[in-house]
């Protein structure tokens, strides 16, 4: 159970990371529990297909696939920031709409392939699902919250403009993960 339990919060760790990247546009407490509770479902359902239909998906996604994947998502999700803070003097993404469907699917993938290899191990196909996807509500959560107060601090701060600042730290996630930099809260 230990080692079940490790595994969630490593795969958990790309969604805290970019949940305190995403706390920079200063959602709402409600607008964070609904973005990291879709989050989790789909962190969820990732191992679950996994288990179900492994290994005709670990032969499709395999790690360049997936990483290629999550940087293209991380950068049209950073670039659409920019441009919508450039353009406009409202809120890039105010209800984070864009956010709850455009990164949980790249952020999922390595889960697909945890699940894949929890049933080569024989494991429930019940619980890891459940455990991933609630280890990864709860710390989405505290990455929004923790990205949040650092936004507050920022925003003190004459004509920094969080939105494009939120765009900027997404599209630098992307090209360092071009480039093969690892990226802090990375478990490769």
């Amino acid at each position: 159970m230990f080692g079940l339990i490790s595994l969630g919060f490593i795969l958990s760790l790309d969604n805290f990371r970019s949940s305190l990247v995403l706390g920079g546009l200063k959602p709402t407490f409600a607008q964070s529990v609904k973005t990291s509770a879709i989050f989790g479902v789909w962190d969820g359902l990732a191992p679950l297909a996994g288990l179900l239909v492994g290994k005709v998906l670990s032969d499709t996604l395999n790690e360049d696939v997936t990483d290629v994947i999550v940087m293209v998502g991380l950068g049209v999700y950073g670039v659409f920031l920019i441009v919508r803070a450039i353009v406009s003097p409202d809120h890039a993404d105010p209800d984070l709409k864009w956010a709850r469907w455009g990164l949980p699917i790249p952020l999922s993938l390595d889960n697909v392939a945890a699940g894949t290899a929890l049933g080569a191990a024989g494991f429930n196909p019940w619980l890891a699902p459940v455990l991933f996807g609630v280890m990864t509500f709860v710390m989405s959560l505290v990455g929004h919250q923790l990205g949040r107060g650092v936004a507050n601090v920022v925003a003190k701060i004459p004509k920094v403009n969080t939105d494009l600042l939120v765009g900027a730290c997404f599209t630098l996630m992307a090209v360092l993960m071009a480039f093969g930099v690892t990226l802090p809260l990375s478990y490769d």
